[in-house]
């Protein structure tokens, strides 16, 4: 299989994380992709130019990382990241909520990036809103979150570690002291700490 990756998407960690959880990451050959040049190849991949994308060994496309992951987790006989329901819906729903602290922080930074002329403060106050409302009921909601690691722990995690990555400044942890508590354990898993996101040098 080969994944088509960029180092600091979270979306491909969450993939990178799942592949070694489930025991296929050297099944994996990672091809680094940047999907803002003009002749990058991704498009023949995934038409939404968008990373991760995976080719299976049968060269089919797969995305986006849900469906990798889920991809994945069908490929392996030990415990599953998806599991049956009605477990699979909680998981489905701390997956989703994750995915949702990441597009909002994602469309945050890349609003800043802009000219400073052209930035919407009104947009990123928007943006950061839906982090911190998702954030209080990931702090609510985490005596559900730490039962078995599944895919939705994974996604919290990883969503967790981008706030950090990006907006360390920001300290989430201040009103979250439970689902710190939290991650400070999961972020120590070999997953976790073999895909923490660093600015490529």
């Amino acid at each position: 299989m080969k994944l088509r990756f960029s180092a600091t998407s979270p979306y491909v960690r969450k993939v990178s994380v799942c592949a070694i959880e489930t025991g296929l990451n050297d099944r994996i050959e990672q091809i680094s992709t940047d999907v803002w040049d003009p002749e990058t190849d991704i498009g023949t991949v995934n038409p939404l130019g968008k990373v991760p994308a995976l080719v299976t060994d049968g060269g089919v496309g797969m995305f986006d990382s849900p469906v990798i992951c889920e991809y994945l987790d069908s490929l392996h006989d030990g415990a599953k990241l998806f599991p049956a329901p009605p477990t699979r819906w909680i998981e489905l729903r701390f997956q989703a909520i994750s995915d949702g602290i990441l597009d909002a922080a994602i469309l945050r930074l890349l609003e800043s990036k802009r000219d400073e002329a052209l930035q919407s403060i009104g947009w990123m106050d928007r943006q950061k809103a839906v982090v911190n409302r998702a954030l209080a009921s990931l702090e609510t909601d985490i005596a559900e979150l730490s039962g078995p690691l599944a895919i939705g722990g994974l996604s919290v995690g990883i969503a967790l570690g981008y706030l950090d990555f990006r907006y360390a400044d920001e300290n989430w942890r201040q009103h979250c002291p439970a689902l710190d508590d939290w991650y400070e354990a999961v972020s120590e898993r070999p997953s976790m700490q073999a895909t923490v996101p660093k600015d490529p040098i």
